[in-house]
């Protein structure tokens, strides 16, 4: 018995004993490393995650333009050549796709007898993309035998690089056109138009369809006529800092107000503004003068405004030589029901409650004139009129919050652009969400330490 695990005698229990406490020790080493590691992995991880939730400034630092930020939940759907295998499309619901060069791409509606729905195409071309001024996208939606219910088309314009734009159509019950009221399938088609139809690449495409019930009770069949339509003066005061969002999704949240951010060459910003029913938008761009570079740049900064559909309502576009110089859109009339039945398209847009979109695009060509570097953008931003109850609708839309301003929005885009105080909404809740990262991190590191403890002391 030369282990001494069984000898009988005092030696072989000592030796035994030494045995099995070396054995112990070893064990409860490797355990402490395992926990050592393990709380080094979560320590890692935490850490990473809290890293995650900032904003990423290192492309906007290397003058680099971010990509178009799609919705977290956009669906992935393929448009078909044709309407026999088109995919089908429901209100509500945000969509992922991509628009070859020389086709067109079908999708499918179901739809009711009484919902107005509209559908918005948002195409992005790659960075790097030559276009020209009629260059663009074109969205058409028609009923089971090819007819047209409506269509509408974007094009990059005298800003001609590349860049997000969207256009939309829709199928409306209460326009009173016989051959698009009744329920059954209808059918999206998103193709290009200009010379970008014969390009070999594919851009990138992002569909949002909504939609919008009947009124509880018939209203007025024509457009408001008596509002204030003259310009009013620029709005001053302090300015505060937002950065905007990279998609419709990201869109940042501002109201009546002065903003700045900065914007670099090729960059398209996102912001949104809740407007309810009865109130009144005027927003200016302007860009900060270059510190004593010049060179002129056609169409050097684009400022367009989209409805809550993402429907185009406006747009309007500025060049530059190195001085100050500002683009506006509006004035356009109070947010109303009755304003699809105006004449105007830019006053058909202001038609629902909810979040407007302002997108702010600075020209690619900007870069070979004053290099890639940010500069100054100020956003300035009048809500005015009065707030007004609703048509009353009978049923909800899809998405349910589409044509509806919460308190929530009304919070997220307060500031003090005009009356000094305040602060950046968003940076708060960045705050909060470090302070909460790290406290999340010294309270798993505590319970992880008193669960080792435990077990280190039961050997």
């Amino acid at each position: 018995m030369g282990d001494g695990r069984w000898s009988g005698d005092d030696e072989g229990w000592r030796v035994m004993g030494r045995r099995r406490t070396a054995r112990w020790r070893h064990a409860r080493e490797r355990r402490g490393h395992r926990s050592a590691r393990a709380r080094a992995a979560v320590v890692a991880a935490l850490l990473l995650c809290t890293t995650a939730a900032l904003p990423g400034r290192s492309a906007l630092a290397a003058g680099t333009p971010s990509p178009y930020a799609f919705a977290p939940d956009a669906r992935p759907v393929a448009g078909a050549p044709g309407t026999a295998d088109a995919a089908p499309l429901t209100p509500g619901t945000t969509y992922k796709s991509s628009l070859p060069s020389g086709t067109k791409s079908y999708y499918r509606l179901g739809l009711d007898a009484t919902s107005d729905v509209y559908v918005s195409a948002t195409a992005i071309p790659a960075p790097g993309t030559t276009l020209s001024a009629s260059d663009g996208i074109k969205v058409t939606v028609q009923d089971a035998d090819g007819s047209n219910c409506s269509f509408g088309s974007e094009t990059f314009g005298i800003v001609h690089t590349p860049r997000p734009i969207a256009a939309w159509a829709a199928r409306q019950a209460s326009a009173n056109r016989p051959r698009c009221e009744s329920a059954g399938t209808y059918y999206v088609i998103v193709e290009r138009v200009g010379t970008a139809e014969a390009a070999p690449d594919t851009w990138d495409l992002e569909l949002f369809a909504t939609s919008e019930p009947p009124l509880e009770q018939t209203g007025a069949t024509s457009a408001p006529e008596d509002w204030d339509s003259a310009s009013p003066e620029p709005l001053t005061g302090e300015e505060v800092r937002r950065d905007g969002g990279s998609g419709f999704a990201s869109a940042a949240s501002v109201g009546h107000g002065v903003w700045n951010s900065d914007i670099e060459p090729g960059r398209t910003l996102f912001y949104k503004v809740p407007l309810d029913w009865g109130r009144q938008l005027y927003a200016t761009a302007e860009l900060g003068s270059a510190n004593g570079r010049a060179g002129y740049v056609d169409g050097a900064l684009n400022l367009s405004l989209y409805n809550p559909v993402r429907g185009l309502v406006d747009d309007a576009s500025t060049s530059y030589n190195g001085r100050q110089e500002a683009t506006e859109v509006g004035p356009l009339p109070p947010v109303a029901y009755e304003n699809r039945y105006a004449i105007p398209q830019r006053f058909k847009g202001m038609r629902f409650a909810g979040s407007y979109y302002l997108v702010v695009h600075l020209a690619a060509d900007m870069a070979e004139r004053y290099g890639d570097g940010p500069l100054q953008l100020t956003l300035r931003v009048r809500v005015g009129g009065a707030a007004a109850a609703g048509p009353g609708y009978a049923g909800e839309p899809e998405p349910g919050d589409v044509f509806q301003v919460t308190e929530g929005d009304r919070w997220a885009a307060e500031g003090s652009g005009a009356a000094g105080g305040g602060g950046d909404a968003a940076m708060t809740v960045l705050a909060v969400s470090g302070i909460g990262a790290g406290t999340l991190v010294l309270v798993v590191l505590g319970v992880w330490s008193v669960v080792a403890r435990r077990r280190l002391g039961a050997w």
